[in-house]
């Protein structure tokens, strides 16, 4: 999972709040654009995994703002999942579940959590190997049920390139400290998608230059 970056303040970074809480400021930045695009994509009623929740402050904005579903939050590093469940204990969710420890990017993870109707990861194909980011998309495909949703939100590389000058030194910024990692090209992360199985749906423009990938497990 994500590597121990010196990452700017625009990246998914956590600063320590009161009651065990952390804060990212780019979970309070895109929080709402991302909900949005959920609120199209997600079953009225169903179950939901969020693969490295991180702060726990997307899971508990999500979860209040699509309330028939089930949220699970999960998160390698206990810091965070003790974050998470901090503000879940805050909101008082009957809908979000205590935050469980789970590497998205090790094999086999799916056995135990299939028949999930949406699948959610923000923020951590370009901090993990390409391997990496592929077996986590090979394991949600895995554990979707039939016709549910896996969405990646993050920066992507372009056909055409980075979006930004300030991607591309981001990028930079990441390979500079671990060459492995970096931004991912949207073409491969489909077609990791594809081999997994997964129907590929949309490319959805976010703030910031972002994008949320959007595969669909077929019947």
């Amino acid at each position: 999972m994500p590597r121990r970056l010196d990452l700017p303040d625009s990246a998914s970074v956590a600063t320590p709040g009161m009651g065990g809480r952390l804060s990212a400021p780019s979970a309070l930045r895109n929080a709402d654009a991302i909900c949005a695009v959920l609120e199209t994509l997600a079953p009225p009623r169903g179950r939901v995994l969020e693969l490295a929740s991180g702060t726990g402050e997307h899971a508990v904005r999500f979860a209040a703002r699509l309330p028939g579903l089930i949220w699970q939050p999960t998160e390698i590093d206990p810091a965070r999942r003790a974050s998470i469940d901090a503000w879940a204990a805050e909101a008082a969710l009957p809908n979000l579940r205590p935050a469980i420890a789970l590497d998205a990017c090790r094999p086999g993870w799916a056995a135990a959590h299939a028949g999930q109707d949406l699948i959610f990861v923000s923020n951590i194909l370009h901090l993990v190997s390409a391997p990496e980011a592929e077996t986590l998309i090979a394991e949600a495909a895995r554990a979707l049920a039939p016709k549910g949703v896996l969405a990646i939100y993050g920066p992507f590389l372009r056909a055409t390139g980075f979006a930004s000058p300030g991607d591309a030194a981001f990028h930079a910024s990441l390979t500079a400290q671990d060459a492995q990692i970096g931004y991912k090209q949207v073409a491969v992360v489909t077609g990791w998608g594809a081999a997994a199985g997964l129907q590929p749906e949309a490319q959805i423009s976010m703030p910031a230059n972002n994008l949320t990938i959007i595969f669909r497990q077929p019947l």
